[in-house]
């Protein structure tokens, strides 16, 4: 590990990982993006000879184009016609061609300014790259961190404006890698409302694939974040690299194949409702870029980026913190609740043996519904039926931490905030509204809002012994137009995401020890910017125990474990209407952090026993599911009936087998597991059957099950003494 200047040379080493960059004449172009190597010599240098149509700078020389060299960010309009990374208007156009003046090496990270950064907990060597356009009297200044212990390399830009005129950026991408032309595949987390993080994968053809989101949010529907991977890769075989950006709001990300079969890829702010304006001396900082590299297949891929998650995204404290098994009351009451009923729900809860329960929606203000009061962040004393100090003090009494819903950054027309600051909601002038789940967006680019939002709910924190907020959501934005002129408005995107991240970087400093999970109608804004601060995510709001076995795939595919919420509900369930078993939903909801979303009090005295063992059993795996490796043995797919997912910690084994619908005549499945010592020998729990390494990890493990839909089994292995 390490960053070395070498002749004309910058080698970036993470672990297993080198970037090589190359200085030419004042181009940056990029060598190699792989595994690691310590000495290069231009094995793998572009060819270069005269292609068609391909300009070069020098009538003398026509082998020599922007178009055909492989850079690290993207020369704009000299003869490279693929997507730049930089648009700056500057006098009456948009042409920059910055060239290296100088080089630094820091034993430490620098911080992108008032945006979501990575911190170390072990050595970290940052590059910085100084650059000019020299006509514009742009400086741009590229960040590379690389870390001892993973291979990922962290990146930012920085653009200044040495001039003496203002100038206006319209793109400006957070990374750009150019690879040599080979054979991928394009990777991709995407879906919808209630099926989020589905994973994609295409063939990378000639021309542009691009996952984007202009909503305010990351969304839904789309995850900052793509792989590039062999056309053969598989969980075991084969190279890949994911892209991923700690970012939260409007992003784009693409991979372009050129005519001369060359593959770009790319990730940043998104050019919908983006620029900015910089005045002379004035600078603007990207979001930074996560590479993170794998020549070992996706699974080695998805293990190195949930580890550099959890050990430098991840606020420290929480990172290995167990998680609290916890009841929710929204699906048990909704809004209907009083004393009475939340004091019912606590007894069963403390008595089952959950550690924290989370009060939701309807706590506040004149909030009886989801039309009213988003903004009165004041305790319905009288809802309630005493002080909200009494009801923590009740839940602590009983053994249990406490939670409470938030949605801060929301405001209903009719609440007490909207009468006296209509102004505050997101909105353009002379336009009506735009209503979802009928409430607005307050304008955090407004820096009034922001101070406000700071003081109140620092006054809840600090008054209140809160140990978990959920913070939801619940709509995206529209009727973009608070700007005082037009430009204004195209600033105010990425104004709002400032203000977002001041916001919940000041309250997670000052109240450290309270666990935040972000919500935002479930995975609507599950991202890496969002899980700096908050260290656990509500992967959906669908519970449907065999619609969240892809959700849950996709989840941790790049993130960790630690980080998804999930929850065992109600059958029927309230998404889907599917009759599952109590057991089936534990199994599923234990791939993740453990909890329940439904009415104790309406469930049998053998389901509450029945949950009761749930519960006891969680907190005997928990350190498998949350702090060991993962491995997929079988993935969720359209083609697929049956899901098997492996952890492993230490000298314990977890595997969690679901098969949804019934077979008739087909030979029952047998699972090679992995991560295993092969001399070494593994006890099943509850069994007194025991089986070396190398037989369950070569030979398999059969799986043999009843008739029936929606069935699951778990294997608890504990290595033994030979």
């Amino acid at each position: 590990m390490g960053i070395i200047i070498k002749d004309r040379l910058y080698y970036v080493h993470a672990k297993g990982l080198s970037m090589i960059l190359e200085n030419r004449d004042g181009d940056l172009l990029l060598k190699h993006l792989g595994k690691s190597i310590k000495d290069y010599n231009f094995s793998n240098s572009v060819f270069e000879k005269d292609h068609a149509f391909s300009p070069t700078q020098s009538p003398d020389d026509r082998t020599y184009s922007y178009d055909t060299q492989r850079q690290a960010f993207g020369v704009h309009g000299f003869g490279d016609f693929r997507h730049p990374s930089i648009k700056i208007e500057h006098g009456n156009n948009e042409l920059t061609l910055f060239k290296i003046k100088e080089s630094q090496i820091l034993d430490y990270e620098v911080d992108a300014k008032g945006l979501p950064n990575p911190h170390s907990r072990k050595g970290a060597e940052t590059l910085i790259l100084i650059l000019e356009d020299e006509v514009s009297e742009i400086e741009l200044k590229v960040y590379y961190t690389a870390y001892e212990d993973s291979p990922t390399i962290s990146t930012f830009t920085r653009l200044i404006n040495k001039s003496d005129k203002e100038v206006v950026i319209h793109r400006d991408l957070s990374a750009m890698f150019d690879m040599p032309a080979s054979s991928y595949d394009i990777i991709s987390l995407q879906g919808a409302y209630a099926r989020e993080k589905t994973l994609r994968r295409h063939k990378v053809d000639q021309g542009i694939f691009s996952v984007s989101s202009n909503r305010g949010a990351s969304g839904h529907a789309q995850t900052p974040a793509i792989i590039l991977s062999d056309s053969l890769a598989n969980e075991d075989y084969g190279e890949a690299w994911a892209l991923q950006l700690m970012y939260s709001g409007n992003f784009q990300a693409s991979v372009e194949k050129n005519q001369l079969n060359e593959v770009r890829m790319s990730i940043g702010i998104s050019d919908d409702n983006f620029s900015w304006k910089l005045n002379p001396g004035e600078s603007f900082d990207t979001p930074v870029a996560l590479l993170t590299y794998s020549d070992q297949g996706l699974s080695k891929l998805s293990q190195e980026s949930q580890s550099f998650v959890q050990n430098h995204i991840m606020a420290k404290n929480f990172a290995y913190e167990k998680r609290p098994i916890l009841i929710n009351n929204w699906e048990a009451t909704y809004f209907d609740f009083d004393k009475e009923k939340l004091s019912s729900l606590t007894d069963e809860a403390s008595r089952l043996g959950i550690e924290l329960f989370v009060l939701d929606d309807g706590w506040f203000g004149n909030r009886f519904d989801d039309n009213r009061a988003l903004g009165d962040w004041q305790v319905n004393e009288e809802k309630i039926g005493c002080k909200l100090s009494e009801l923590i003090s009740d839940v602590h009494k009983k053994g249990m931490k406490f939670g409470l819903w938030v949605e801060p950054e929301m405001i209903s027309v009719d609440s007490d905030l909207y009468r006296k600051h209509p102004d505050w909601a997101i909105q353009a002038p002379k336009r009506g509204h735009s209503y979802s789940r009928n409430q607005l967006v307050l304008n955090l680019a407004n820096p009034e809002v922001v101070a406000y939002l700071k003081e109140v709910l620092d006054d809840l924190l600090s008054n209140h012994d809160i140990d978990y907020i959920k913070w939801d959501y619940n709509r995206n934005i529209t009727n973009i137009g608070n700007g005082k002129d037009y430009l204004e408005t195209r600033e105010q995107s990425h104004r709002y995401m400032l203000g977002f991240y001041d916001l919940v970087k000041f309250l997670t400093e000052k109240h450290s020890d309270v666990l935040f999970e972000s919500c935002s109608g479930g995975g609507g804004r599950n991202d890496l910017g969002v899980m700096r601060y908050f260290p656990q995510v509500w992967a959906s709001d669908n519970t449907d125990a065999i619609n969240r076995l892809p959700i849950q795939y996709g989840s941790t595919f790049l993130y960790p474990t630690i980080s998804m919420g999930a929850h065992v509900s109600a059958s029927p369930n309230h998404q889907m209407n599917r009759v599952t078993s109590l057991k089936t939903r534990g199994h599923v909801a234990m791939m993740g952090n453990f909890g329940y979303e439904l009415d104790l009090s309406k469930l049998s005295e053998e389901e509450k026993e029945e949950i009761k063992e749930q519960v006891n059993l969680y907190k005997e795996i928990r350190p498998i599911v949350q702090f060991g490796r993962q491995y997929r043995l079988i993935n969720p797919s359209r083609e697929s009936n049956e899901v098997a997912v492996e952890f492993v910690k230490d000298e314990s084994i977890l595997v969690t087998y679901v098969r949804i619908l019934s077979t008739i005549e087909e030979i029952e499945t047998t699972l090679k597991l992995k991560g295993l010592e092969e001399e070494s020998f593994y006890r099943l729990h509850g069994t007194n059957k025991i089986y070396s390494g190398a037989e369950l990890m070569y030979a398999g493990l059969t799986i043999v099950m009843d008739g029936g839909d929606f069935l699951s089994k778990q294997y608890y292995f504990t290595k033994i003494e030979a």
